[in-house]
């Protein structure tokens, strides 16, 4: 399996604070059968800012230290970036890294409470420039959750919408997985990621999330290709095929209004 928003790297963000922690983590990723992640630390969002530099450093570092622990995982880089005015511009001038540097995708994160005036404009101005935004756990987004059709939109738009397996196995709360489980059935979930941040709290696994969705799916193999296929196409930057999304349909409320 292939994990492609994961917070492993030490001491970058609000992830693992030393060494030890991270590889604690990259030892239960490889024992839940996760071969490749992507390393994603926070970039952009007033408090985190890691440039290129520092992240193909930690990188560099961390990958001899796997493989002075015989660790067969493969580190790619990438970043996690809130959505916010002149992104793309940010993007196109290298200050963002997009996953494994391909120019072709890059994680975007929305904050829980809203969806800030500008951000589809945003999206948009990425997707003009050859850049497909994938938007992080959508399902604990207050206005997603709320209003699917919003996703639906962006979907349409281009974007893919990855979503943490933590949620669909509950462990974020009721509101957060019963919203990704709609999200599932209706086709407007692409990527599982662990958007891990710890070996305890946020631990890097996959499988159980998998499993899971599997049976929403009713479809093993598209279970799987949102763990291999899909973050594969992403990492070689390449296009990503995903099924037609469904239209969410609209509560008796909505449909007066």
């Amino acid at each position: 399996m292939i994990d492609i928003h994961c917070h492993i790297l030490p001491g970058l963000d609000d992830g693992p604070l030393d060494i030890a922690e991270s590889i604690s983590m990259a030892k239960q990723a490889v024992a839940d059968g996760i071969h490749t992640l992507v390393a994603t630390p926070h970039t952009l969002n007033d408090k985190y800012l890691n440039p290129h530099s520092r992240i193909n450093k930690a990188i560099e570092q961390f990958q001899s230290v796997l493989s002075e622990e015989q660790l067969g995982l493969k580190i790619c880089p990438g970043s996690d970036v809130h959505v916010c005015s002149g992104l793309t511009e940010k993007v196109m001038e290298g200050e963002v890294y997009t996953i494994n540097n391909r120019m072709h995708h890059l994680l975007v994160e929305f904050p829980v409470h809203a969806i800030p005036e500008g951000s589809r404009d945003e999206l948009f101005k990425l997707r003009l420039n050859g850049i497909t935004p994938i938007i992080t756990h959508p399902e604990r987004n207050l206005i997603f959750q709320y209003n699917m059709d919003v996703l639906h939109d962006l979907i349409n738009m281009g974007c893919l919408i990855q979503v943490t397996a933590m949620s669909i196995t509950g462990d974020f709360g009721r509101e957060a997985m019963e919203s990704v489980h709609k999200m599932l059935q209706l086709r407007l979930a692409h990527i599982i990621a662990s958007d891990a941040h710890s070996s305890d709290r946020r631990p890097p696994i996959l499988s159980h999330a998998v499993e899971v969705a599997a049976t929403i799916l009713q479809n093993e193999s598209e279970a799987m290709a949102m763990v291999s296929d899909r973050p594969q196409a992403v990492i070689d930057g390449e296009d990503v095929v995903v099924p037609e999304a469904l239209k969410p349909k609209k509560r008796w409320w909505e449909v007066w209004a």
